[in-house]
């Protein structure tokens, strides 16, 4: 990693420093390997010993590294026993932004950072800044919501960007607090353009500024903003290639445009970083699984079913992850797979994980799974099961200060529209599944997932519909460009509808997508029906 760093200590002293090492986070003070991070510009008033591993620590924590983030600002404070600022990012490493909310007892303990920090009395108003802004999101009050902490934090970095709108880290900071802002549904959009306004000029500026980078990418990870994180996803893992989210964060553009190929590379790669990581035991193995989740997918869309089916059985194999951990990962995946290839019949009859906070989407594609293979009974009893565990899911999200809508859940709406299709009610299913469609529209389609425009154009094809279907078909498609089955059902309507020329042209795109090694079976139609009509010719 090479950064400059402008150091402060009593007076002001300017440094340029390029570091091609860090020290590890131990006692000794043996180097360890070039770590290559990205480049920061973090001035403050720590002894000079403490830079490389304060500044690793900064680098670290735009890469949500959190582990090894919070390691390296503990070894700055063992270096310098006055630095206040490594107690402001020890504060930091526990906030996992755009991931969890701190429970209690983290929450009690980032502010016993914050306190050491305030106590230590930081002297310059930069550092202060910050530490004031971590205070107003660690407030010792109990009562404070997620979305109370996260505004007061935002604020409070609102504040120190405006003060120096060229400190690159405060704004970059501050575009993040934006985009905690957006995921809990505060101004949503708005606040996303806020973010991306700040953070697009500054990618510009600085182009290997990993938190510039990164949080670009999450400010425009919604099908409408997509296209202006391209940019900032093909360049982020060459900017922190040591760094496992790093190699993985350019694949939520690459899915919401539909680039499977660069999805693939980017998970493969983040996948074998965060093997090793979890097996040095530096980081958690949610990274690798979390890789996984988006690999399995861009498989799928890119007709590779073999590969999808052994990416199941490899959830097994996540190293530093227990096997109930690790069942309920592989349950996941299973149940996409068994949706999206549709195997009803293997959908009908998934393993149930017996965690109940891991049970809704197996339930979900039971549910569905059986109501499409005709069982009733099955469907109808799997329902009632998905029910329960949305029940339960809401509830515990209320108990940990989330705010939950009042509308049914999504997956609940699917699942019962198709029992309510496999009844006979055919208007009830078409209904719910709207419903569904509609919520999704307004808060996003989530990337990784079969969205329920789609579900209700595959109904509305079994209802022999194929012009209704055609539209809700080419509504996906907008938002999730080159979906494999979103493209295949386009096809079809198109057929059905009379339309070959959309037709041939649906079916050439899905061809287009499709890995050179795919073997999906969907891809034979294509194929057939183009080569029928080259015949014709």
């Amino acid at each position: 990693m090479r950064i400059n760093i402008k150091v402060l200590s009593g007076v002001l002293l300017s440094l340029v420093l390029p570091l091609t090492v860090f020290f590890a986070a131990t006692n000794d003070s043996r180097p360890a390997p070039s770590e290559q991070l990205g480049h920061v510009d973090f001035p403050n008033s720590c002894k000079a010993e403490a830079q490389p591993a304060l500044l690793k620590g900064v680098a670290l924590l735009h890469s949500f590294q959190y582990m090894a983030s919070e390691s390296a600002f503990k070894a700055a404070t063992d270096l310098d026993g006055n630095c206040a600022i490594a107690h402001w990012g020890a504060a930091m490493a526990l906030y996992h932004q755009l991931w969890d909310f701190p429970g209690r007892r983290t929450l009690k303990e980032g502010l016993e950072n914050v306190e050491e920090a305030q106590k230590l009395s930081a002297p310059t108003p930069r550092e202060q800044g910050y530490i004031a802004a971590a205070a107003a999101f660690y407030r010792d009050d109990a009562n404070l919501s997620h979305v109370q902490r996260t505004t007061a934090y935002s604020q409070a970095l609102a504040q120190l960007h405006s003060g120096a709108p060229g400190d690159v880290e405060a704004s970059a900071f501050y575009a993040l607090s934006l985009v905690a802002l957006a995921d809990e549904d505060v101004d949503d959009t708005a606040n996303r353009k806020k973010a991306i306004a700040i953070l697009e000029p500054l990618f510009q500026q600085h182009p290997d500024n990993p938190g510039v980078a990164h949080y670009l990418i999450h400010a425009t990870d919604k099908p409408q903003f997509a296209s202006e994180g391209l940019a900032a996803a093909r360049a982020y893992a060459k900017i922190a290639p040591d760094s496992s989210h790093a190699l993985h964060m350019p694949s939520h553009i690459f899915t919401r445009l539909g680039l499977w190929q660069e999805s693939i590379a980017s998970n493969i790669a983040a996948t074998a970083a965060a093997a090793h990581s979890s097996e040095m035991h530096q980081s958690e193995s949610h990274y690798q699984t979390h890789a996984m989740d988006f690999l399995d997918y861009a498989y799928l869309q890119s007709g590779q079913e073999a590969k999808a089916r052994a990416l199941s059985a490899e959830e097994m194999n996540v190293p530093g992850s227990g096997e109930r951990e690790k069942a309920d990962h592989r349950a996941v995946v299973d149940a996409r797979n068994a949706l999206e290839l549709h195997r009803w019949k293997e959908a009908a009859d998934l393993t149930v994980p017996e965690r109940r906070n891991s049970q809704d989407a197996t339930y979900w594609a039971r549910a569905i799974g059986a109501a499409r293979s005709g069982d009733v009974a099955s469907a109808k009893t799997d329902v009632e099961k998905l029910t329960e565990v949305v029940a339960h899911r809401e509830g515990e999200s209320k108990t940990t200060g989330y705010d939950v809508s009042a509308e049914k859940a999504t997956d609940l709406r699917e699942a019962e529209a198709w029992l309510a299709y496999a009844q006979g009610d055919s208007p009830k299913a078409i209904e719910l599944l709207r419903a569904a469609a509609d919520r999704e529209d307004g808060k996003g389609v989530d990337s990784v997932t079969m969205p329920a425009r789609e579900m209700l154009g595959d109904l509305l094809m079994e209802l022999k519909k194929p012009s209704d279907a055609m539209q809700a078909y080419k509504t996906v498609l907008l938002e999730a460009p080159n979906r494999l089955d979103a493209l295949l059902g386009a096809a079809q309507a198109s057929l059905a509808a009379g339309d070959t020329h959309s037709a041939r042209d649906y079916y050439s795109q899905l061809l287009k997508v499709a890995d050179p090694a795919a073997d999906r079976p969907e891809l034979k139609e294509a194929r057939t029906y183009l080569g029928a009509g080259l015949r014709v010719r």
